[in-house]
Parts: structure tokens; C-alpha cells; sequence
């Protein structure tokens, strides 16, 4: 049955979690998916687990290398394949997805990779898997290598592209198909406007260029992509 503490202990102290690398990077992970990139910071991490930020750089040495941990650990959560030289092409596009829906997810963590090259155990994990889907599909080692470099430049910069108009809806308030609606008919409305003259494959293609929605076009840049890869095989 539980009772009151008598007045005259002293009450005790609610237990800190034990600090890690673990904790401080999924700590960093739920504020980056919360509040966005421009909020994380160590001593951000540090304040929601009740410590000093001095207390963190036991385990992480900066905030480079805390983002780093943060996007091999989104990273983790891609499902790879074991290749298959009949399937290759088919292996290729489902990891993409995979890997763009993973990154879509969470909050600016495609941003994480731009700019910089993933070397974490699960983006290593990731990398491998595709690089021997394209081998074994036939692909020569130099053209597999770079097609890595380009896929995963691709999916990053459209997850994180996907993750900035989002922050752009969340931001006006509006729900995001009428958010979209608004955006996308003032594009339509400036495009339409052009002078015809001078941009005639412009104004003359403004229903085409504005036809389809993000999934439909990664799509196409994918097919395009895969395609291309195709032309190179052995």
C-alpha cells in the first residue's frame, strides 16, 4: 500500500538515466525530428537529459560527429537485399524507395549526408548492399562505384528537398493540400503569365510541368537513373 514519506526523510531524488552514446544520439534524433536541424545543438541534448553539456563530449567529441551518429542511425533502419544478378534493376529501385521513405521520416536527416561522405557501420551496410546489387547485375566496378555516389546524392537531396516544403506547410499553418494547392497554383499562375513570346516551351507546357506529385516524379528520376546504368552493363 503505498503512504506519504514522512516530512522528516529527505525525499529521493529521481534517478538520471545513465549517459551514453546510444542515448545521447537518440536524444538527438527525437529533437531533430521535434523542432528541425536549426534546434540541435549539444547543449540542447544536454538540457533535455537534465546534464552539462560538458557531461556529453565523454562520449560524443562535437556536434560534426553527433550528426554523423544521427544519420547512421536513421540509417539503420534500411532493409537491404542480398543481390540478385536477375533482379538487379528491380533490387536497385526498392532499396531506393526504401531508403527515401527511411530519410523522409525524420525531420532534415537527408540534409545530414549533403556535403559530406556517410562512413557510420549501417551507412556502410547500405553502401555495400548497393554496390553489389550493381555488380552483380554486370555493371563495371568504376560505373557501380560512381552510380553509388549518384543514387545516394539523388535520394538524400530528394528526401531532404521533400523535408523543407514540408517544413514550409507546417510553418503556414494550412493542412498540407491546401498548403500545396496555394504553392503550387501561385507556380502555375506565374508560369502561365510568362510572355509568350519569349518563353514559348514554357507557357506552352505549363499543365506538363506541373503534372504529378513528389513520389511520381522521384519515381521518373529513378527510372531515368536505372536506365542510364543499364547503358553501361557488360
Amino acid at each position: 500500500m503505498d503512504v506519504p514519506t514522512p516530512p522528516w526523510r529527505t525525499p529521493r531524488k529521481i534517478a538520471r538515466q545513465q549517459l551514453s552514446q546510444d542515448l545521447i544520439v537518440r536524444t538527438g534524433l527525437r529533437i531533430l525530428d521535434e523542432e528541425g536541424l536549426e534546434a540541435l545543438s549539444m547543449r540542447r541534448v544536454a538540457q533535455e537529459l537534465g546534464t552539462g553539456p560538458a557531461s556529453l563530449y565523454a562520449h560524443v567529441a562535437n556536434k560534426e560527429e553527433l550528426l554523423e551518429l544521427i544519420f547512421d542511425e536513421v540509417v539503420g533502419e534500411i532493409e537491404v537485399p542480398i543481390a540478385d544478378p536477375a533482379r538487379w534493376r528491380d533490387q536497385l529501385k526498392e532499396l531506393c524507395w526504401h531508403m527515401y521513405r527511411v530519410l523522409g521520416s525524420h525531420a532534415d536527416v537527408g540534409r545530414l549526408a549533403l556535403a559530406s561522405i556517410p562512413v557510420g557501420p549501417n551507412a556502410a551496410r547500405v553502401s555495400e548492399a548497393f554496390l553489389s546489387i550493381m555488380l552483380a547485375g554486370g555493371l563495371p566496378p568504376q560505373v557501380a562505384t560512381w552510380g553509388l555516389d549518384r543514387l545516394y546524392l539523388y535520394v538524400t537531396a530528394d528526401a531532404y528537398e521533400s523535408s523543407l516544403f514540408l517544413a514550409k506547410q507546417r510553418a503556414s499553418g494550412l493542412e498540407l493540400d491546401s498548403w500545396a494547392d496555394q504553392f503550387f497554383g501561385q507556380v502555375r499562375t506565374y508560369l502561365s503569365q510568362l510572355p509568350a513570346d519569349r518563353f514559348p516551351s514554357l507557357t506552352g507546357n505549363v499543365d506538363a510541368m506541373m503534372r504529378g506529385d513528389g513520389d511520381k516524379r522521384f519515381e521518373f528520376g529513378l527510372e531515368m537513373l536505372l536506365r542510364g546504368l543499364d547503358s553501361f552493363r557488360d
